[in-house]
């Protein structure tokens, strides 16, 4: 079994690169070299794991847990990898859509309501590019934290990600107006809970 947690996620910083390293890296792992694979997780691991907590709504261990999962899944399709996309663009995508597996599979789920505008979730800080906790970033992730699931999932994808709607439409199984509509709903809630705790 592929275990590559070696540290903290939120540890984990972004290390700047040229390519070229990160195209070696890349070969190395999909020729199985597992120090290559570790190297790329050191790299993208903070990366991954904001992007699914985000969505996802959840910075404990499920989202730990969904972030093994995407590299667990990176690591069986690296050797498939064409470098027709930078590799932090391809394994953004594969975090993106682990995620969307697991929100896919909480709707199916008879026990989950799905869109309680209840469901708050322990956040942990964000960091800026200095590495300090910041108040403004803090109180911005625990209110998109705090959001309904497909809310949620629909203001991150559109305004964090940059997807259009008639991509998150098809993602989450709605009509294109439904995630309009989800997308104005998140923004009115964010804007609420950031006022009412500013």
């Amino acid at each position: 079994m592929l275990t590559v947690v070696t540290e903290s996620l939120t540890d984990a910083p972004a290390v700047p690169d040229d390519g070229s390293e990160e195209r070696s890296l890349v070969a190395a792992a999909a020729r199985g070299e597992m120090q290559a694979f570790e190297a790329l997780y050191r790299r993208h691991a903070g990366r991954v794991h904001g992007v699914i907590a985000r969505l996802v709504g959840s910075h404990g261990a499920r989202a730990e847990d969904l972030t093994q999962e995407a590299f667990v899944r990176a690591w069986q399709a690296l050797p498939a990898f064409r470098f027709e996309s930078a590799f932090s663009t391809w394994l953004h995508r594969l975090a993106v859509n682990t995620a969307l597996m697991e929100l896919r599979s909480r709707r199916s789920r008879p026990q989950d309501e799905g869109d309680s505008d209840e469901e708050v979730f322990e956040l942990i800080g964000s960091t800026d590019s200095a590495g300090h906790t910041t108040a403004l970033s803090m109180d911005l992730e625990r209110a998109v934290a705090s959001l309904p699931p497909r809310a949620r999932a629909v203001l991150v994808l559109y305004d964090v990600e940059g997807w259009k709607h008639e991509e998150i439409a098809a993602e989450l199984g709605m009509a294109v107006g439904s995630s309009k509509a989800q997308l104005h709903r998140a923004r009115n809630l964010l804007r609420d809970r950031l006022e009412a705790h500013a």
